[in-house]
């Protein structure tokens, strides 16, 4: 199987911190150049210490902003001259955890901003980078709660439902110019994010938190969470040469979530 991705030029949103990470390490390893941008300084401090001397450039950018994302677009395309081969849209924030009557339209507007306007910022400045290199690959992260309702979560299971049609257009609009569009759900992800939604949700249920989690446990088929480097694997398979035939799916990584609740 052909997963090298030797001097390949990548974009990961997010990617220094949680499944951004591990996908960031997980290019690396395949011999990718990486652009990480991150909203957090003290995460791209962190990751630039991990990666230390690899190829691996930095940015301090909110993809919800059109202006920050054209900025570190601009600065790509003059370091990489012209050049991109993938894009990892993996920023995402974890919205409230309330009723739908309680949801604040603030709290709707900037989950939505960062879930689904940040991916058509950053799509929208990479396809023409991808359509002069020939084709290339984009990978968005959406979530099984794009396929599943998610009681609590209005905003954010909207906007990954969201992400899964902007990736089921986009590749049929960009298949004709190579460029190959998947989505990959994560289910219930290992990490501190992953803790702090447990927490949220208990409080909202009024339980434990470890009640919690074993009620969310229940209800995925493999009765485990998964991890960021499970996510990253199937992202990596995506972009290489062994996912040349794959686009405009939805792929889960998740351990079979039955519901989510």
């Amino acid at each position: 199987m052909d997963l090298n991705l030797k001097d390949q030029k990548v974009i990961v949103t997010a990617g220094a911190q949680g499944i951004g990470l591990a996908i960031t390490a997980a290019f690396v390893e395949a011999g990718a150049h990486v652009h990480i941008c991150d909203v957090s300084e003290d995460f791209l401090a962190s990751a630039r210490a991990r990666f230390g001397h690899a190829p691996v450039s930095y940015s301090r950018t909110d993809v919800s902003s059109e202006r920050e994302v054209d900025a570190m677009f601009a600065d790509l395309a003059q370091r990489w001259s012209g050049r991109l081969d993938v894009l990892i849209n993996n920023a995402g924030i974890a919205g409230p955890t309330s009723p739908v009557e309680e949801v604040a339209l603030s709290d709707w507007d900037q989950t939505l901003a960062v879930n689904l306007t940040g991916p058509f910022l950053c799509t929208r400045r990479a396809v023409p980078l991808l359509k002069k290199n020939g084709g290339g690959a984009i990978v968005n992260i959406s979530s099984v709660a794009g396929r599943l309702g998610f009681a609590l979560r209005t905003p954010y299971s909207a906007s990954k439902y969201g992400v899964i049609g902007l990736t089921e257009t986009w590749a049929i609009e960009l298949g004709p110019s190579h460029i190959r569009v998947n989505a990959v759900l994560p289910g219930i992800v290992e990490g501190a994010r992953q803790e702090r939604i447990v927490a949220a949700k208990a409080a909202a249920y009024g339980i434990g938190h470890e009640e919690m989690r074993q009620r969310l446990l229940s209800r995925v088929s493999l009765r485990k969470m998964v991890t960021a480097e499970d996510i990253a694997n199937q992202v990596i398979f995506l972009c290489s040469p062994a996912g040349a035939s794959i686009s405009g799916q939805s792929l889960s990584v998740c351990g079979n979530v039955e519901v989510l609740g």
